[in-house]
């Protein structure tokens, strides 16, 4: 296990998991609608979602993926109707900010799912294991799982927190509708990224 390389991959990890992306502007979007406890439920299925990701992706997956290039097309796919599906719920979103209670915030299944289907985690993942690990050593990639695992969490609640403050300050349904239909439209434009070769 290499020690030298907790600081880069700490740095690489929070810059991966605080950066804008599908995942974010649900997290975002989750805070807002439902406040930071319903919301932290998504965030800790995405980061279990993605951990597992990584793991499987360091232990070989990708070479599962070459030899069976039809389960990349399926995965794409999915992923593109998921996108579609969350952002279509967010367009129609109503605005009203009731606490949420009637409707069912995404939650731990939905988080994990959704990294599985998310092109920024796929990528993230596969860059992060070549640059900062060796196949032949089990123990750099646990030490980078081990590091993700806080990082990705806390990036992912930071997001969380602020749509909780956004919904502080924006208390008129007209403006949320707005922000969400923008959140919706944004989200959808991610899957450009799945359907690109």
């Amino acid at each position: 296990m290499n020690l030298a390389l907790v600081l880069p991959m700490s740095a690489f990890a929070l810059a991966a998991s605080i950066s804008p992306g599908p995942v974010n502007l649900v997290c975002l979007s989750s805070g807002t609608r439902y406040g930071v406890r319903r919301g932290l439920g998504f965030v800790s299925g995405a980061t279990a979602g993605f951990l597992v990701l990584f793991v499987a992706l360091g232990l070989g997956l990708n070479v599962v993926l070459l030899r069976l290039p039809a389960l990349v097309e399926v995965l794409r796919w999915a992923g593109v109707a998921f996108l579609l599906y969350l952002a279509w719920r967010l367009a129609a979103d109503s605005g009203e900010l009731d606490g949420g209670e009637g409707r069912a915030a995404p939650g731990f299944l939905s988080g994990a799912l959704m990294q599985w289907l998310n092109p920024k985690a796929w990528l993230a993942a596969a860059s992060g294991i070549g640059a900062y690990t060796n196949a032949a050593q089990l123990g750099d990639l646990m030490l980078f799982a081990g590091l993700y695992a806080p990082i990705c969490w806390l990036s992912l609640g930071c997001w969380v927190f602020a749509g909780a403050y956004l919904r502080r300050h924006v208390q008129r349904p007209a403006v949320m509708r707005a922000i969400n239909r923008v959140l919706a439209a944004l989200l959808a434009g991610s899957c450009l990224f799945l359907l690109i070769d």
